[in-house]
């Protein structure tokens, strides 16, 4: 990755430390470097960094003082603030986890979206630390910059078919098996939900299926929602509500992130992702309020509110991962408003039917910086999707509640034993911060990587 390098030759040293320990290490430094850093007013929380002169007035070391712990957030924001032209390392002395966990930080914090600019903007850069584990931290970063790369895309040069050939690329380079089922295809096959979705745009909607991995190894599925671009449908959004709705199809990108990052390591899975992937547009043959469909699972639907479409699409989807099975199924969504007023932009609500699992992706999500919050499957608000006309109702009677009810609505399509996570999440970020620069953002991957490998790892001990 461009934000590394092999060569320490002429690189700057990066000194590394807990705030705990500043005054420590102050003591032991040149009393003219002391001097400096101490006229420079070092902050009381947060990571700060400054530049340290030697003698002759070119830059010696560059000091980082961090809350405790040092971990991934605390070089986050360096790659920008630091001269382009500088290469940094880290002391020998860093242990092979917190040297991953700070490279990885680093990269994500180098990430920049130049796919419309004449001239590529320049990071520092950082020798990679020898007792950190390279190919992990690459291939979690590479598959992050490609779901921020996708959701940063507009959708003019992202649609259903774009977003299909991405996965598509993804199963030619670990030789994955491949299905995708497009337009009117989807009514053959029995996909009449992302059909109903997708038939008003001249772009055709479409499925696709990836499959890879060992046969009788543990079973994941993912699941991403796909809205390339969703103007409301007949419900139209505002334009004010239309400016972001490049990043509907976050979740996608996240699940296409996720999947990168497992088959890039190798973790013994069978993995399968599934991409229904459509826009929501407006013409003579779109879907309209009060329709009624029956979807993959024979249930019937009926549209409560045409921009309530993701949960739509991503029925037929968990509908086929139910039927065929699997130990793990796990879907990502950029599906409702009402999660952000709960919860915010930044932290992604997490539903889940099984407690243990729950807890161990909280914990996960939350131990490598990447948290989520779980809300809960209100089974009393289920009377809100009744329908007086068809099995249930896509969108509440009410307008409270509106992330539970459309995890109920989901919940519906999943098969009751098997253990299953809904993340419904922003995928984006509204401002600049270390790590998290603003634009698209791939949300609770690291920590649902982190869930799979200790799964999967148990299930192939125990086989």
């Amino acid at each position: 990755m461009k934000c590394f390098v092999n060569d320490a030759h002429g690189a700057v040293g990066l000194d590394v430390l807990a705030r705990s320990e500043f005054e420590n290490w102050l003591a032991a430094i040149p009393d003219h470097q002391a001097r400096w850093i101490r006229s420079h007013d070092p902050g009381t929380s947060g990571a700060w960094h400054i530049a340290v002169p030697n003698a002759d007035g070119d830059v010696a070391r560059v000091l980082v003082i961090a809350d405790e712990p040092v971990g991934m957030l605390t070089l986050a924001g360096l790659p920008a603030r630091l001269p382009s032209s500088m290469t940094c390392r880290l002391d020998d002395d860093v242990d092979g986890d917190t040297a991953s966990s700070l490279a990885l930080g680093w990269a994500l914090g180098s990430y920049s979206f130049g796919r419309y600019q004449s001239s590529d903007r320049k990071t520092a850069r950082l020798v990679f630390p020898g007792q950190g584990n390279r190919a992990e931290v690459e291939a979690v970063a590479r598959a992050v910059w490609h779901g921020r790369d996708l959701i940063n895309t507009p959708a003019e040069d992202l649609g259903p078919a774009e977003l299909a050939a991405e996965v598509a690329a993804l199963a030619e380079r670990h030789e994955a098996n491949l299905k995708t089922v497009v337009g009117d295809e989807l009514l053959a096959n029995n996909f009449p939900s992302i059909h109903a979705v997708g038939r008003a745009s001249s772009r055709a909607p479409q499925l696709v299926d990836m499959v890879w991995g060992d046969p009788d190894a543990y079973r994941v599925t993912l699941v991403g929602k796909g809205v390339c671009f969703d103007s409301g449908g007949l419900d139209i959004k505002p334009s004010g509500g239309m400016l972001l709705m490049k990043k509907d199809m976050g979740g996608a990108a996240t699940a296409i992130a996720l999947a990168s990052m497992i088959m890039d390591l190798d973790l013994p899975v069978r993995l399968r992702l599934l991409v229904p992937a459509v826009d929501n547009a407006i013409s003579g043959n779109a879907f309209r309020p009060l329709d009624v469909f029956r979807t993959r699972k024979g249930f019937t639907i009926e549209i409560g509110n045409t921009d309530a479409e993701g949960r739509v699409i991503l029925c037929d989807a968990l509908a086929e991962a139910s039927s065929a099975g699997t130990d793990l199924l796990v879907d990502f969504a950029t599906l409702t408003g009402a999660a952000r007023v709960a919860l915010g932009p930044d932290l992604p609500a997490l539903f889940c039917n099984d407690d243990g699992l729950a807890q161990d992706i909280t914990d996960n999500c939350q131990r490598v910086g990447d948290p989520v919050w779980r809300l809960p499957l209100w089974s009393g608000y289920a009377s809100d999707i009744r329908s007086d006309v068809a099995d249930l109702r896509t969108t509440g009677s009410t307008p409270f509640a509106g992330a539970i009810t459309a995890a109920l609505f989901l919940e519906k399509f999943v098969d009751q034993t098997i253990p299953w996570a809904h993340v419904d999440l922003m995928a984006w970020n509204r401002c600049h911060k270390p790590g998290r620069p603003k634009g698209g953002e791939v949300m609770a991957a690291r920590g649902f990587l982190e869930t799979v490998r200790a799964r999967c790892i148990r299930h192939r001990d125990a086989s």
